[in-house]
């Protein structure tokens, strides 16, 4: 059975959030159009399906990390702050993106809340396995990594 770790991240990310684009459940909040991913960034994203790309990022990370919480997740998602001629500093991403993520990703079925944090349901594991296994048939044999 192909599961997440046996496909490249970065294809597996866009398989996926082409995927949750089509789900009613997850649709982007109003202020996506204008925020910034965290106080590290100097600008907003420039692709307009970036939510998206988020939703699938951060499902995957559920999936690998789980039970994880949203203070890790802020971490993941972080960067380094330019501060002009002091030192840069790391900042965590935003949290309001990560909460709202998650609580679409909740309404989807896919992530699920207990005690430790979130984790993927088992309908969840099933989706990311089977998008990892439509990835893995597609990539030529000499091409895999």
């Amino acid at each position: 059975m192909t599961t997440v770790y046996d496909v490249p991240a970065d294809s597996l990310i866009s398989e996926v959030a082409k995927e949750l684009s089509e789900n009613t459940k997850i649709t982007p909040p109003e202020w996506s159009v204008f925020v910034k991913t965290g106080v590290h960034k100097e600008r907003r994203p420039d692709d307009a399906e970036w939510w998206y790309v988020r939703c699938a990022s951060l499902l995957r990370r559920v999936y690998i990390d789980g039970p994880v919480g949203i203070n890790s997740l802020r971490s993941y998602y972080g960067g380094k702050k330019d501060r002009g001629t002091s030192p840069e500093k790391f900042k965590r991403g935003s949290g309001s993106i990560v909460r709202g993520v998650l609580h679409q990703l909740e309404d989807a079925g896919l992530v699920e809340k207990i005690d430790e944090g979130r984790r993927v349901t088992p309908e969840g594991r099933s989706f990311l396995d089977k998008a990892s296994h439509k990835i893995k048939k597609d990539i030529p044999e000499a091409s895999k990594y």
